[in-house]
């Protein structure tokens, strides 16, 4: 039987896309490090992987409505450089991500964010060595970090925090448009929720 385990809109999605996709994983190198099936751990990949295929046909539909493509879009190393933006923007996210098509659709929800002067200075004052060098010795050695001057590194400063500001509106945004648009089928509630039973995070 494929029940039908989240529904998107009006839009249905089935057990067997959840089977699919978890054979798909297992059929990676993570292969050993995932969970055996039918496990409290194994569940909740499958409720993970049910957040992947909602996120999927979330991301989908902005793009079909504001005509997107993948054309143009950054490159995923663009988006997320390193493990700290990747934990920062979540692992459902950092997964959606990987498609050219939800890159674009990152960039036009994300446009309207900015950085201001103030963020930029109180950053720095609070980071004064971030994007400052190492000074070196005569004999190679690298000595301690060295304060940046501010007018030197404003433009580093405000990438950086602009491609957070970026990954957190992106990440609000999909949490919003789940909460309007999803219905999670009992056995699939997220992973986090604390009323599901193979929630480890209990208090």
């Amino acid at each position: 039987m494929n029940a039908v385990v989240a529904t998107v809109g009006g839009d249905a999605v089935f057990e067997g896309e959840v089977d699919a996709s978890e054979d798909r994983l297992r059929a990676t190198r993570l292969a050993g490090a995932l969970p055996r099936p039918g496990t409290s751990e194994g569940r909740q990949l499958r409720r993970w992987l049910v957040q992947v295929l909602v996120t999927a046909r979330i991301v989908a539909a902005e793009a079909a409505a504001a005509g997107l493509t993948a054309h143009g879009a950054p490159t995923e190393e663009e988006l997320l450089p390193d493990v700290s933006a990747r934990l920062e923007i979540g692992s459902v996210a950092a997964s959606a991500l990987e498609d050219g098509v939800a890159r674009a659709v990152f960039v036009h929800v994300t446009a309207g964010v900015a950085v201001t002067d103030r963020e930029i200075v109180d950053y720095h004052a609070r980071n004064p060595f971030r994007f400052g060098g190492r000074s070196v010795g005569a004999d190679g050695w690298r000595g301690r970090p060295t304060e940046a001057v501010l007018d030197d590194v404003r433009g580093e400063i405000a990438g950086y925090l602009l491609a957070s500001a970026r990954r957190r509106e992106f990440r609000r945004w999909l949490d919003v448009r789940r909460a309007e648009l999803v219905h999670l089928a009992p056995g699939f509630e997220h992973p986090g929720d604390p009323r599901q039973p193979d929630n480890s995070h209990k208090h």
